[in-house]
């Protein structure tokens, strides 16, 4: 059995990504995620790598744009109005098929907010973000365990598909301590082989990588290129987790901290006879649409749990397609659902109360 290690989220996010084969980082401070660059800050250059306190968000995403065009396994990481204003520069690399990987840290918003958790950012996470029609692949951890985990996996899409890749975690989270258990061991990048496009290789042919084409009909052309990776991730690439499903009569949704309070509301609802299930999303794009879809036709109730004003709920229901009744319960900018709160809900919905 691996060792377990008692880790922060964001200290344990850093060291996956290391062990992951990071070995560019680019960033610039902001609460609550900064022990990600305090931790890489000394722990890159252990393993030979390089870390950079850029003089700003914008800076500091397009040092990734430069670092991944080389065929180096990067990363940034911010907090919300930080992961704003790298969008223009997010944007640019899924424009030039760049595999870079980014965490956000959520805080609450809008605007500069508060330092509290939230998971205000569904939209601008699951959407793209930026300006253009592109997705990023979106891991969403519920542990710490996974979120020290989950940089490999991300680290493989964005390579296999060329495309930005991020995990979206929350401040709650990122200051937690939970035991860690690495399922992998440390990756050596000089192991993998070097991407055929990346540049800076001694190779006869051009390389260029660009996120424009300026010739008639070039991007459109693009376009439609880049759907058909973005279909394809969406076919194979969907990561859901379903508990106590078979038998419930009302579904638990939620997604990261909030899938915690669901899962210790159900725990009481059990106790108490109620047919209780959870549904928790793993990948909040590709978003496990076919799952909420097919459970729609047996289980007509749905209680979305979600830390913001309603945007996580909006998948649920354009997956559900009006088969079932859902009920949604917000608490945003800082508020936490407790386990009891959600358990008071289920006893309304199931007549209980």
């Amino acid at each position: 059995m691996a060792e377990k290690i008692l880790m922060k989220g964001n200290d344990a996010i850093a060291e996956g990504a290391i062990r992951a084969g990071c070995r560019f980082f680019a960033g610039y401070p902001i609460t609550p995620q900064n022990e990600v660059p305090e931790y890489v800050s000394w722990r890159l250059p252990e393993v030979g790598g390089t870390f950079i306190q850029a003089e700003s968000e914008v800076a500091a995403i397009n040092m990734l744009y430069g670092a991944s065009a080389c065929g180096i396994r990067v990363m940034t990481s911010s907090s919300s109005p930080g992961i704003s204003l790298k969008q223009e520069g997010i944007s640019y690399c899924a424009g030039a098929r760049l595999p870079i990987f980014y965490t956000n840290i959520v805080r609450g918003g809008p605007g500069l907010g508060n330092i509290a958790p939230s998971q205000g950012d569904y939209f601008q996470s699951t959407r793209g973000g930026g300006h253009g029609d592109y997705r990023v692949f979106c891991m969403a951890p519920g542990t710490v365990s996974e979120i020290a985990n989950f940089p490999r996996h991300c680290y493989d899409i964005a390579f296999k598909y060329r495309i930005p890749t991020m995990i979206l975690a929350d401040g709650l989270l990122g200051q937690m301590m939970e035991p860690v258990e690495f399922d992998f061991e440390p990756i050596d990048p000089k192991s993998l082989p070097v991407p055929d496009w990346a540049l800076g290789q001694c190779k006869p042919e051009n390389r260029v990588v660009k996120s424009y084409d300026l010739r008639p009909g070039k991007m459109e052309e693009f376009n439609f290129a880049l759907e058909k990776v973005l279909d394809e991730i969406e076919a194979n690439e969907v990561m859901c987790e379903e508990i106590n499903c078979d038998d419930a009569e009302l579904i638990l949704t939620g997604y990261g901290s909030a899938a915690r309070a669901c899962k210790s509301a159900m725990a009481l609802a059990r106790k108490e006879g109620l047919k209780v299930g959870v549904i928790r999303p793993i990948t909040v794009w590709p978003f496990p649409k076919k799952v909420f879809f097919d459970i729609a036709d047996r289980v007509k109730k749905f209680l979305v749990v979600e830390m913001s004003l309603g945007q996580y709920v909006e998948d649920v229901q354009l997956a559900v397609q009006g088969k079932a009744k859902i009920d949604i319960h917000k608490r945003p900018a800082g508020g936490l659902p407790t386990a009891e709160e959600v358990f008071d809900l289920i006893k309304k919905i199931l007549g209980q109360a």
